[in-house]
């Protein structure tokens, strides 16, 4: 098991896995998928559920003891949408996480630099634990951690193309310049893109999309949970470094010819 907890502003997890609820053919299978993740941030998309109604369909099948509810603003267009659904959700008596999404391209889902960059800094100043999904920016990732945001969480590709980590250049230097967790978020398709994320030294992955639609989703969140496990303890036993010759894992003297 990985030596170190993940820890977001103080909050300590086990678990270097968190994963979403869309998509699921139901909220029972979406159940025992989060169970079989082992993940303990579970992210919800305000506008999918009644936060304020806690007989709420969706939100029966997360147990609120055991998980922490990370409401994200998922189809906020613009800084002015994200912030006031960051605020119904704080007013439901939800903690003040919030994964922050603004998001106005409908095709491609890209992030919006800017508006996101002007609701973190609003709802960091009103007391929130923000957690911006961004593209794989490392300027925009600094500003964002000088404001205060507690993680960054750039793309690996757009949400739920499954087409792995894209941006991997970029990934590299946000995580070898940030000061704040790094969770890779969007794109992630199968348990070796995860794996492959936490191997680079990302802090954390977001998984949604592979989980949901996959053939059996719970034995698919079991997969990524043994995989982001395998991954942290393959960095906690050393990485070898890349080489660009050859080197013989056994001494090249003693041949028959030699």
């Amino acid at each position: 098991m990985f030596k170190n907890e993940l820890i977001i502003d103080g909050r300590k997890f086990k678990s270097r896995l968190m994963i979403g609820t869309g998509k699921f053919q139901s909220n029972e299978v979406m159940k025992q998928a989060i169970e079989a993740s082992g993940a303990e941030i579970v992210t919800v998309a305000l506008r999918r559920v009644d936060i304020e109604n806690p007989e709420d369909d969706l939100l029966r099948h997360i147990d609120m003891e055991k998980y922490l509810l990370l409401p994200n603003t998922s189809g906020a267009r613009d800084a002015t949408e994200a912030v006031r659904l960051a605020r119904l959700a704080r007013a439901a008596g939800c903690e003040p996480w919030v994964k922050l999404e603004v998001t106005p391209d409908p095709y491609y889902l890209l992030p919006d630099p800017i508006e996101t960059f002007k609701a973190a800094e609003i709802l960091v100043k009103e007391g929130f634990k923000v957690l911006p999904y961004i593209n794989a920016d490392p300027i925009l990732c600094k500003r964002l951690e000088e404001i205060g945001t507690v993680t960054v969480m750039p793309l690996g590709a757009p949400i739920g193309t499954n087409k792995g980590l894209k941006t991997v250049e970029n990934l590299k230097i946000i995580i070898e310049q940030s000061n704040i967790p790094v969770v890779v978020d969007a794109g992630i398709g199968a348990p070796s893109h995860a794996a492959y994320a936490i191997e680079l030294g990302a802090d954390a992955v977001l998984v949604n999309t592979a989980i949901a639609t996959a053939g059996d989703p719970v034995k698919m969140a079991t997969s990524f949970k043994l995989a982001v496990e395998a991954a942290c303890v393959a960095r906690d036993a050393g990485m070898p470094t890349e080489k660009q010759y050859a080197d013989a894992s056994s001494p090249l003297t003693g041949f028959l010819r030699d």
